[in-house]
């Protein structure tokens, strides 16, 4: 779970509770065709003075429900003149309207607007568009064979839709000054709070041939809330959600989704194009282009164009957003400004990009206002850049040693702060100076991130305090960690752990030590770690982003009484390099017992001489992993990577013997690699493709126990329809598919499509298999497998056959629920197998 959504859900979830819904104003109605009186769709609605508004559907009706306080509404359609009605503030009211047609002039060519369904034949619009379209690759940044430039980002929060209860609410009774820095220059008739602010320094190199491009970071400066949340993180997720938008793609990234361009190459057959005016914009003749999406529910623009005059057809601004059909959560709206100027040789660049974005539970209520403003300066065109610039990362963090000095910002930041701008930073430190507001971000942070902050030390995680298994019983655990406060270079931590039912104490203990003067949660991170653990593990469970004794995994299906004891000293080196490739060498000496109903047993077990106690496991592995340009959210206890265009490939080597007191000698290969496909408006799809081999002889317990999932959760990577040690190879090879369509299909089905559900198809093989060498029914000095009180066998070897599962589900139930009905079709006679099942996800995504 995104810890960074957690954070702003729970932030939108509190503050929205104080919306004033005694003074909400409801206005709905129909816009309609004067003459003919057929619904006009796309018709902006507006409250005058506001930025408060909607666009009409397809049969023309809109609905505005707001607490923004006006006495007038607006409608405007391109070819219609503009109507304005008065209306009632605070009440529920019913308002249609029928537009007059009117006429303008482009280029001293009449251009009347009649009522007829649409076409793109024989449309001056579309030809326009065509045009644009086909002077792309010249117009486009791209085209330049050097770039360089300076940029400077700064992005920011704030609460919207501040009413007068919520700023008298109990919650603030300490904290009211706050509201003395309410920022109105942001939304017109809106005023808003800022909360938190990033500013970011940054020169940009590109080169054409081979194409490369490189951003270094010169400064940054933010308010600190690192006690709380991953500052780094934070952005690299705000990075995440809002993309660099560039037009000319003809597939935009954005909000984690993919849109398609309005200018490209097959956006006419997708959008619906209408010329508007003429106009000047900072002495460019341009025409502004209207353009809207056939379908309103799919990953579309809707907005302006203003494009150049001349035989450049240039995009000189735009002016966009998305509808409010689309499915896409917790963004109530949104709004893309891009500015180009012209460069010396009449090539069209970016100088000014402004990202802003409504978050909120219910529109127009109280919620989170983030806006993302890029400034662009200092062009140099096509000079040669040197060769050493590209090397490396495409991101590299130089901080300026200068940037620490008092007035550097100002001398140096492209675009000045406003008043509240500069004041948000004061606001912040003063709250952190407050004890009540420190305890009251601590229990924040206890909910989503599960570790209480208690100053140089934090307890957790809180969620494992409590779980429940059929050989622990209830289990109780309590643990914690240092924090940075008590050394920025080593790091305590550990658990005691006890079990009602074996009446048995686990423990660990672990201490690392940081190599570089950063934390080790500060990539990159080089560091050196020890650590001694007793307890229990559930053979084939491998969990990614939680531990085995999470309470919520503490419901299974089926027989769960097969367990190991580990005894597990574990020494590793860490050291990742800023262009995300890792390595981490280690040793570590298990000694493994068989635990609950599981026994170390060989083949001619009835003579009662060949029971084993237990294994000694000592390997020696390295740990290679590659993730190009990977940013991530450091969490308290996981990363949790954001999917980009690159693959991230991890490679696994581990090695035991006799020679450092292994029982057996072997070698251990596992390969894997992952990435995320965009498949433009048909959504995503999850690749990830794993095999292993294991060179030498070995018992069961040191196979490929492949992962299972016993419980009610639904895991990602894990057979969520296979047994725990049902199946272990020697070596294997699988495939897991995940593709979801972002309600591509679901959105066009009426009624359904007010639900914003979203789609998701699943399938997952596996093939392996065990040699002669490492099974037990050839090899009497190997354990045998597993098997119940009747003795039939529970661990099998993958024959000729692959297990195969496949799933379809819905997300975003609820906003917050990830349902599959998942069946399987392999091995479907083998014991205590259900063949079909649902598995639930708690999952917050935009």
């Amino acid at each position: 779970l995104l810890l960074s959504i957690s954070f702003i859900s729970a932030i939108i979830l509190s503050v929205s509770s104080y919306a004033q819904v005694s003074e909400k104003t409801t206005i709905s109605g129909r816009t309609t065709d004067e003459l003919t009186g057929d619904p006009l769709p796309f018709v902006s609605v507006v409250l005058k003075g506001t930025t408060t508004g909607t666009i009409s559907d397809a049969t023309g009706k809109y609905r505005i429900e707001t607490t923004v306080k006006s006495v007038e509404i607006v409608f405007s359609f391109i070819g219609y003149e503009t109507l304005s009605k008065t209306i009632t503030p605070g009440k529920v009211q019913t308002v249609n309207v029928s537009l007059r047609l009117s006429s303008i002039n482009l280029d001293e060519v009449i251009v009347t607007y009649e009522r007829k369904a649409y076409r793109n034949k024989g449309n001056p619009a579309v030809e326009l568009i065509q045009s644009v379209i086909g002077h792309k690759d010249v117009n486009r940044a791209e085209a330049f064979d050097f770039l360089e430039y300076r940029k400077y980002e700064k992005v920011q929060f704030a609460i919207s839709n501040i009413s007068e209860n919520f700023k008298q609410s109990s919650i603030f009774n300490k904290f009211s000054f706050v509201f003395d820095n309410l920022d109105t220059t942001k939304r017109i008739g809106n005023a808003v709070l800022p909360v938190f602010i990033k500013e970011t320094l940054s020169n940009h190199y590109y080169r054409k041939d081979p194409e490369s491009t490189k951003e270094v970071i010169l400064a940054e400066k933010t308010i600190d809330l690192e006690r709380y949340i991953n500052n780094r993180g934070a952005t690299n997720y705000l990075n995440y959600l809002y993309q660099n938008i560039n037009i000319y793609d003809n597939e935009i990234l954005f909000l984690t989704n993919k849109f398609l361009s309005p200018i490209a190459g097959t956006a006419p057959s997708f959008y619906k194009y209408f010329i508007d005016d003429t106009l000047v914009v900072n002495d460019i003749n341009c025409i502004r282009m209207f353009f809207a999406p056939r379908n309103k529910s799919d990953f579309l623009f809707h907005g302006y164009l203003y494009i150049t005059m001349d035989s450049s057809y240039a995009v000189r601004k735009i002016d966009m957003g998305i509808n409010e059909d689309i499915n896409i959560d917790w963004v109530q709206n949104v709004s893309i400004v891009q500015d180009f100027e012209q460069s010396n040789d009449k090539n069209w660049i970016l100088s000014k990009d402004e990202i802003s974005i409504d978050f909120g539970v219910i529109r127009n209520t109280t919620g989170l206002y983030g806006q993302r403003t890029i400034s662009y300066k200092g062009y140099k065109m096509n000079e040669p850049i040197s060769e050493n610039i590209f090397k490396g990362p495409e991101k590299l963090i130089r901080i300026d040693t200068a940037s620490l000095n008092p007035g550097y910002w100002d001398s140096n930041r492209l675009v000045p702060l406003t008043r509240s701008e500069k004041q948000v930073y004061s606001t912040i430190d003063s709250l952190n100076q407050m004890p009540e507001f420190r305890r009251r971000m601590d229990i924040i942070t206890m909910f989503t991130a599960s570790y209480l902050n208690l100053g140089k030390i934090e307890i957790g995680p809180v969620f494992n305090f409590y779980s429940y298994n059929t050989i622990e019983g209830s289990r109780f655990r309590f643990g914690g960690r240092t924090t940075p406060e008590f050394s920025r270079k080593i790091n305590f931590d550990g658990y005691l752990a006890y079990g009602v039912s074996d009446n048995t104490f686990k423990y660990n203990a672990g201490v690392t030590y940081s190599l570089t003067p950063r934390t080790i949660y500060q990539f990159p991170v080089t560091s050196l770690r020890a650590s001694y653990q007793k307890d229990v593990r559930i053979p084939g469970q491998e969990l990614l982003f939680t531990q085995s004794d999470n309470i919520l995994l503490s419901f299974k299906r089926g027989v769960n009484d097969k367990f190991f004891m580990n005894n597990i000293f574990r020494l590793d080196f860490l050291h990742e390099f800023e262009n995300h490739f890792s390595y981490q060498p280690g040793f570590s000496f298990n000694r493994q017992y068989s635990y609950g109903n599981l026994n170390f047993t060989s083949s001619d077990t009835l003579s009662g001489i060949n029971e084993i106690s237990h294994l000694n496991i000592s390997e020696l592995y390295v740990n290679l992993r590659y993730a190009p340009n990977e940013s991530f959210y450091q969490g308290k206890t996981y990363r949790t990577t954001f999917p980009n265009r690159n693959p991230i490939i991890q490679l696994k080597i581990a090695g035991g013997s006799n020679l450092i007191c292994n029982d057996y000698d072997y070698l251990r290969l596992q390969f894997s690699i992952s990435r995320r496909y965009y498949i433009s408006i048909l959504g995503y799809t999850d690749v990830a493709l794993e095999a292993g081999k294991i060179f030498g002889q070995v018992p069961y317990p040191l196979l490929f126990m492949h992962r299972a999932n016993q419980t009610y959760a639904y895991q990602k990577y894990s057979y969520n329809l296979m047994n725990f040690l049902e199946f272990v190879s020697d070596q294997h090879a699988s495939i897991n598919i995940d593709h979801s369509f972002n309600g591509f299909i679901l959105n066009k089905v009426p009624l359904i499509k007010k639900l914003k559900l979203r789609e998701i198809v699943t399938f997952k093989a596996l093939y392996g298999r065990i040699g002669e060498t490492n099974n037990p029914d050839y090899q009497d000095n190997l354990f045998t497998f597993p098997a119940d009180d009747a003795g039939i066998p529970l661990t099998y070897n993958l024959t000729n056959k692959p297990y195969i599962e496949a799933g379809a589900g819905l997300s975003n139930i609820f906003r917050i629920f990830r349902v599959d009905f998942i069946k399987r079709f392999s091995y479907t006679g083998n014991p205590n197998v259900d063949e079909t099942g649902f598995r639930v996800q708690f999952r917050l995504d935009i």
